[in-house]
């Protein structure tokens, strides 16, 4: 039987919970919608959101609070490729970051790099205007000081990993954190809760209140986040999925200001409740999905020990959520995969549909050589026992 390398994982309650819209004949945007924002705001513990029909909405509206037409904006050369429509749309300037061969996210080091590539390249361009032009300008004024002007950095949790956002937001640019691939990195897994709440347990003694506090939360800090806003995609292929759509949501009141003014858009934009439904029974049923995939990922890990092909390296203490497993070749790509389709599990590109996938850049060298030798191994949770056997074996014996 073949292996998918995606599967969404919709169980009786998640069809139940469609079903019982459907027959209510309540699908367009409505209680449902505000349900999934009550019940997102629950685990995720922001000011405000707004829960809308795509990803592609989510970010175009973020940009929209944030930017002006003709500035700036920072994303990883790995991020989706629909970004650079909603930048077109904006009439914004994308500056491409490269990545390391070792983790596929963007790091301060690398984006302060992109910054000084892309006001080299502004200079140059500068240069070849005319000489009555150069001479029009001051070091204050003119194309050149006018002409470049991040706006803000668009930073893309890719295949799951996180980046270190707290660090980056120390460049003093606003982020807006893109964690539709990696929902559940704050989450701790249930073993390490219990070990932790039997040690607090022994030390808690002398203060039972303290204890009573401590074992009731369930959640780790979220204080993670340092985007001005986030957004948390639903779509077929995320972490939790409603079958399209995103909530774009911020951490405190100052920024929630900027969401809000959004509020009263029209029921076109807004997440419809049939979708709804099935993202609110997503959100329930994380912590049993995210366990799931840490045990599966475990026996992935010992199989890849045996091959002479690498993995990403978190680079942080954040669980991670196991969102793919993902093998950086040796070998190509396109071998590997017709090897694993012979034995009948569907193998796929990492970074097909991203910007360097999409051939966009050629400022980002090591992003573009990933593209070509980085390969996704089916993970998700309704994978069967012998279906992660054969995986394993299938990753050791990799050509």
């Amino acid at each position: 039987m073949k292996i998918e390398v995606y599967s969404p994982t919709i169980r009786r309650r998640e069809m139940d919970a469609v079903l019982t819209a459907m027959v209510e004949e309540k699908i367009g945007p409505g209680d449902r919608n505000r349900l999934l924002i009550q019940t997102a705001k629950e685990y995720l513990h922001f000011d405000f959101a707004l829960a809308l029909r795509s990803p592609a909405v989510a970010l175009f509206q973020a940009l929209k609070a944030l930017t002006k037409p003709g500035q700036h904006v920072i994303i990883s050369a790995l991020s989706p490729r629909y970004y650079l429509q909603v930048l077109q749309d904006l009439r914004l300037t994308p500056v491409y970051c490269d990545v390391t061969y070792d983790f596929p996210c963007m790091t301060r080091d690398l984006i302060e790099t992109a910054i000084i590539k892309e006001k080299e390249s502004a200079a140059a361009r500068l240069s070849t205007l005319e000489p009555a032009a150069e001479m029009s300008r001051d070091d204050n004024s003119g194309p050149a000081a006018s002409s470049f002007e991040i706006a803000a950095i668009v930073l893309h949790h890719t295949l799951g990993f996180t980046p270190d956002a707290l660090s980056i937001s120390e460049l003093g640019i606003p982020i807006i954190e893109d964690i539709s691939q990696s929902y559940g990195f704050w989450l701790k897994p249930e073993s390490k809760k219990d070990e932790e709440a039997s040690s607090d347990e022994k030390s808690a003694k002398k203060d039972d209140k303290s204890f009573k506090s401590q074992s009731s939360n369930s959640q780790s800090s979220i204080s993670q986040f340092a985007g001005v806003f986030c957004i948390l995609g639903l779509e077929e292929r995320d972490m939790l999925t409603s079958g399209g759509g995103a909530l774009l949501f911020a951490m405190n009141r100052k920024d929630s200001a900027l969401l809000r003014n959004f509020a009263s858009l029209a029921d076109e934009y807004c997440l419809p409740d049939i979708n709804s439904a099935l993202a609110v029974v997503q959100f329930k049923e994380a912590q049993r999905n995210l366990e799931r995939r840490r045990d599966i990922a475990e026996v992935f890990v010992k199989a890849s020990l045996r091959a002479r092909h690498k993995r990403f390296i978190p680079i942080n203490d954040n669980e991670y959520c196991n969102y793919s497993f993902s093998l950086v070749l040796e070998t190509g790509l396109k071998d590997v995969i017709a090897y694993a389709k012979k034995k009948e599990i569907i193998l796929e590109n990492a970074f097909v549909n991203t910007a360097s996938g999409a051939g966009i850049t050629d400022k980002c060298p090591v992003s573009n050589s990933l593209v070509l030798r980085t390969v996704l191994f089916p993970l998700y949770p309704r994978l069967r026992s012998q279906d992660v056997e054969r995986i394993s074996r299938l990753i050791m014996t990799l050509p």
